[in-house]
């Protein structure tokens, strides 16, 4: 399959960062040169399972040499509700792109994405609940990169 543009070769120091939820699943992309990530889309879940379409489409523009899901768990460590659906979904993220898939502590960080839309502007919940998630996965992947570079030095 010489035109599958997932195997045209993979940047390699491309990430993209993923918010996962039922409903939506919030999107970012980072570097490692730059350890800096940027929100990208929120994606809205079909029957809540993932828009695999979609999800393949940023996976064939940007090429990542991996991907980071934020995981999410009770303070003590114990599994969320949610927790056993986000792995799932690392598990069928790697099983249908063939990427190494990280798990990232995701505590906490939609509600630091609201908090940081309210100290910056005043925003209407039909717009925080369009880029609340977006954000989410920027915190996931910013913090998956400064741990990572803070790790090579």
């Amino acid at each position: 399959m010489a035109n599958d543009p997932l195997q045209a070769k993979a940047s390699t120091d491309t990430y993209l960062g993923f918010d996962f939820g039922t409903k939506k699943i919030g999107t970012a992309v980072g570097q490692t040169t730059t350890a800096s990530a940027s929100p990208l889309q929120t994606i809205r879940s079909i029957n809540q399972n993932p828009n695999w379409d979609i999800i393949g489409k940023l996976i064939a523009e940007w090429r990542p040499a991996g991907l980071v899901v934020g995981i999410s768990r009770q303070v003590d460590g114990s599994d969320n509700p949610v927790t056993p659906r986000m792995l799932k979904f690392c598990r069928q993220l790697e099983g249908r792109y063939q990427l190494p898939v990280f798990q990232q502590d995701e505590t906490l960080s939609t509600y630091e994405a609201k908090q940081l839309l309210f100290d910056e502007v005043s925003v209407s919940a039909t717009k925080l609940w369009a880029v609340q998630d977006q954000l989410a996965a920027q915190l996931i992947l910013q913090t998956w990169l400064n741990d990572r570079t803070q790790k090579d030095y």
